[in-house]
């Protein structure tokens, strides 16, 4: 009984962050709007976060409960390896793969109009001189599976023939019509369970 009392306010707590941020999801869908320059925005990490914060937002309260439990028995002591488990082996792998992007990509800019035939990248506020001649290679990285929790976290790396690279990933952006635009380039596509970024 003690343990329901003290997970009645949680749960209460977790149904009300699982609202806001259902709320903030419709919202940036509805007034978002096309850009022309894309950088990293609040509303994209949400929408890429979307999943992740809620398995959070379902799964913290009730293990929280047990630190207040006092002593386990080995029924909730099993119970709480179980979904602590699944609470950060689905949504863990995303927060990694999402500091990994933004660490990347924060102070990157992407200049893309693909009727215009235009793709410029800003790095500190500073374009990145290259044309679409200058690229050796593209790279796009993609998730095997479409439905992990990760899978949206993709890149893709522009190899330039003067040795650099410069990598583009999914917190600027959808990366399939950059991928598209680039197809006439050597483009090449792999597959990876966890897409980190490779140089």
């Amino acid at each position: 009984m003690k343990t329901i009392s003290l997970l009645r306010p949680l749960l209460e707590f977790g149904a009300v962050v699982v609202a806001l941020i259902v709320g903030l999801r419709l919202i940036t869908g509805l007034f978002g709007s096309r850009r022309k320059m894309y950088r990293v925005t609040f509303q994209r990490q949400v929408a890429l976060l979307f999943w992740p914060l809620l398995c959070l937002s379902v799964g913290l309260p009730f293990l929280v409960s047990f630190l207040f439990a006092g002593t386990l028995s080995t029924y909730e002591l099993v119970l709480l390896i179980l979904i602590s488990a699944l609470v950060l082996g689905f949504a863990g792998p995303a927060f990694l793969l999402h500091l990994h992007y933004y660490l990347h990509n924060h102070d990157t800019e992407l200049l893309f109009e693909p009727k215009q035939n235009v793709l410029e990248v800003y790095q500190d506020g500073q374009r990145l001189p290259f044309t679409r001649a200058d690229i050796d290679r593209v790279i796009y990285a993609r998730c095997t599976s479409r439905s992990l929790f990760w899978s949206s976290y993709e890149y893709v790396q522009l190899h330039l023939h003067n040795g650099q690279i410069l990598t583009i990933t999914s917190l600027l952006l959808k990366l399939t019509p950059l991928a598209d635009f680039l197809r006439n380039t050597r483009l090449e596509t792999c597959q990876y369970l966890f897409c980190t970024i490779r140089s």
